[in-house]
């Protein structure tokens, strides 16, 4: 059993993904669940096999403490960590070969308070990876790339978790931009001298300096192409995240 966490920028695809790649696998005779842990969802284009709002909603936070939607989110989702027993009892209980975690839709409430670690780490002891995903809508443009680089590397350190890369949106964008950012993500000079065009004065100096940064620590962003309207690239992703939490191997044993 494995759990693959779902993390990105909202409006990058986290709950489109989760919901079309777990019936992917489905069709791939995977035995998959879904796992909501977005307090605030108000519809979700997947019904989740197990949901966080079955024990804290954002509204009833609102309402239970007079906080701002903003304020209730943060607390809603720090009181998700004081239900990460009875998560562990559904998912278990379900007795999935693997789970898609959807992840609140602002990733810095998720990612950077210590519930999310918490979460991470305390949900289940399978095997975990996350999935980052890159809006390619967002990331066509140089400078806003490398925002999502310092972003996934954020995520990364903070999580210390295997983690793959999904260029999502790739049905909403040129062949020729998709083909770009990959090169990108897997050629940093290819990415710095995109940076030398587009930019200018201390805005490019800087940024080249943040990409020299990360890649001085070793870590690297091969982007994987999907779409979870059409399935596009679904085959190669499920590739890499059973590489890093499988060994290759199927989730499900025929």
């Amino acid at each position: 059993m494995r759990l693959a966490f779902v993390v990105g920028m909202a409006g990058s695809g986290k709950s489109f993904l989760t919901g079309s790649f777990a019936e992917w696998l489905r069709e791939q005779e995977q035995d998959v669940i879904t796992v909501n842990l977005d307090p605030g969802a108000v519809e979700l284009p997947y019904e989740p096999d197990v949901d966080v709002r079955a024990y804290v909603t954002v509204e009833e936070v609102m309402e239970k403490y007079g906080l701002g939607p903003n304020g209730a989110m943060i607390a809603a989702a720090d009181m998700i960590a004081t239900y990460v027993k009875e998560l562990e009892a559904e998912v278990s209980g379900l007795g999935p070969d693997i789970a898609i975690v959807d992840t609140p839709g602002q990733m810095e409430v998720f990612a950077f308070r210590p519930s999310g670690l918490f979460i991470v780490h305390g949900l289940t002891s399978w095997p975990k990876a996350i999935i980052y995903l890159f809006d390619a809508c967002f990331s066509r443009e140089p400078a806003n790339f490398v925002a999502n680089v310092f972003l996934a590397s954020a995520v990364f350190y903070r999580f210390f978790t295997p983690q793959i890369y999904a260029l999502t949106k790739c049905d909403l964008v040129e062949p020729a931009e998709v083909k770009r950012m990959v090169e990108w993500s897997s050629k940093p000079s290819a990415l710095l001298d995109a940076l030398e065009t587009s930019l200018r004065g201390d805005r490019r100096l800087i940024t080249r300096d943040f990409v020299r940064a990360v890649c001085r620590t070793g870590l690297s962003f091969p982007l994987i192409p999907v779409s979870s309207k059409t399935c596009q690239g679904f085959l190669n992703l499920n590739m890499a995240l059973e590489r890093v939490i499988s060994a290759g191997d199927r989730y499900t044993s025929l």
